[in-house]
């Protein structure tokens, strides 16, 4: 192949390759302002006048609509529409009825908790749930498998707070072995310096090992139980793509070449079943940092889901709102890293 042919066939690639860059920006892009419609419209159609939420329903009737011209609701949906975006893309979420500090302020602060105790749970999720999945595959049908799959329904059906409830009544309450609900005593609030907002990195960080630990017992408890649910769904799964790989060609073919069982399950097996499972683990982070709102309220972590649903019950829709979109962005951002790791992991999906 000639120079020009060779230069040729690297501008095909980086033509290939900027259309494919072009077409997931263009689709992250409209991904994010449906996202961007949907909260919008969430926040015209609650039957909450966020006027009367900012003024108070006592307020005089000028001064009713000096507000209301202040925030912009005098002007028509679709004006409406592009303000909201132009602030959100500025980073401005409106003011928080509950805290009067400004929202992007509020999430900062609390984004941090609901961000350790997620990462927390699915450690715990990923570090139980892949070998219950394995172990429930080879075991297909057998005693193991059954109880293993009993397990994880268990997990599927409980509700998060009751079982939050009875893991601080027995844990807590009647044996002691764990703290009470927050991420730390009284007696250490206010003695760390925040760096990152996760105490379990700024404590290690800092050298205060008894901050540590003291975080790490509070964290224990509700990281396991908002665990639970992600290792359920990561053993099923796992269970599910084994079941798959055990049953090809190149498994038989691996033990009658005399491959010891242990390397057939969990060299061959499950190092195929490592590319699938990038998602699968990435949807369960997802989903715990959105739906960890019932967990951070019954063990009081002072969170994003726990600040949501202080600011709902408050009637204050631009923390619900800002938070809301604060969640969908992670989302969006975690499904294209899942996305770059499998084509990374998997040179068939480039």
């Amino acid at each position: 192949m000639g120079p020009r042919s060779q230069t040729s066939a690297q501008g095909n690639r980086a033509w290939r390759y900027g259309r494919k860059l072009s077409a997931l920006i263009a689709s992250v892009a409209l991904t994010f302002v449906g996202l961007l419609f949907v909260t919008f419209l969430i926040g015209r159609v609650v039957p909450i006048d966020p006027v009367l939420a900012a003024v108070g329903d006592r307020a005089p009737a000028e001064v009713y609509e000096r507000v209301r011209i202040e925030l912009g609701l005098h002007l028509p949906l679709y004006q409406q529409f592009f303000v909201y975006i132009a602030k959100v893309f500025q980073g401005d979420f409106g003011r928080s009825i509950l805290t009067a500090n400004p929202v992007t302020s509020d999430i900062l602060r609390v984004f941090p908790a609901t961000l350790e105790l997620a990462t927390a749970a699915t450690f715990f999720g990923i570090l139980l749930g892949i070998p219950m999945g394995v172990i429930g595959a080879v075991h297909q049908g057998r005693w193991p498998d059954q109880v293993l799959r009993v397990v994880g329904l268990f997990g599927y059906s409980v509700p998060v707070f009751w079982l939050g409830l009875m893991g601080l009544l027995l844990f807590y309450g009647r044996l002691d072995w764990v703290p009470g609900p927050g991420r730390l005593d009284v007696f250490y609030e206010g003695l760390l310096t925040p760096t990152t907002g996760v105490i379990l990195i700024d404590s290690a960080l800092a050298g205060e090992w008894d901050i540590f630990r003291n975080a790490l017992a509070h964290i224990t408890l509700p990281a396991a139980i908002l665990g639970y649910f992600s290792l359920a769904y990561i053993s099923r799964m796992t269970r599910s793509f084994m079941l798959e790989q055990l049953s090809q060609e190149y498994i038989t073919t691996a033990r009658v070449k005399g491959v010891s069982e242990r390397a057939v399950i969990w060299r061959h097996a499950l190092g195929n079943v490592r590319i699938p499972l990038v998602t699968v683990i990435a949807l369960s982070y997802g989903n715990l940092l959105e739906g960890s709102v019932l967990t951070e309220t019954v063990f009081a972590w002072p969170g994003l889901g726990f600040y949501l649903t202080q600011s709902l019950l408050s009637a204050d829709m631009n923390a619900v709102l800002g938070g809301t979109i604060v969640v969908g962005t992670v989302f969006i951002g975690i499904n294209l890293l899942s996305d770059a790791l499998y084509r990374l992991m998997d040179p068939r999906a480039r």
